[in-house]
């Protein structure tokens, strides 16, 4: 049973591995996960500037997968602190459909 790590709208899904073709995305920075439009608001990992990163973003088609070397926390300015362990976890993103439309949810 694959583990899931749930902080308000950020669902992350523990994996096995990254799949083939991950592209890595490039942040200057913290990683974040997602970010209010509203609020402004980040769900955020602090990254330090090292040689290896802590904390790392990749994408596969329309899928984001984070992966993590070493403990960190995950914060959000309305949610408590969650931590996750080193691994590979795979974002879902949550949608809302609007009539004929249909859009990703942000806080």
């Amino acid at each position: 049973m694959e583990k899931i790590v749930r902080q308000g709208d950020v669902m992350l899904f523990k994996v096995a591995e990254l799949p083939k073709g991950a592209v890595a995305v490039r942040t200057k920075g913290d990683v974040i996960l997602a970010h209010g439009e509203v609020t402004g608001h980040a769900h955020r990992i602090k990254r330090e500037q090292t040689e290896k990163p802590s904390a790392r973003l990749f994408d596969v088609g329309a899928e984001r997968y984070l992966q993590i070397a070493e403990r960190v926390a995950l914060t959000h300015e309305e949610h408590s602190a969650i931590f996750l362990e080193a691994g590979i976890y795979r974002q879902a993103f949550q949608f809302e459909e609007k009539r004929a439309e249909i859009q990703r949810v942000a806080d």
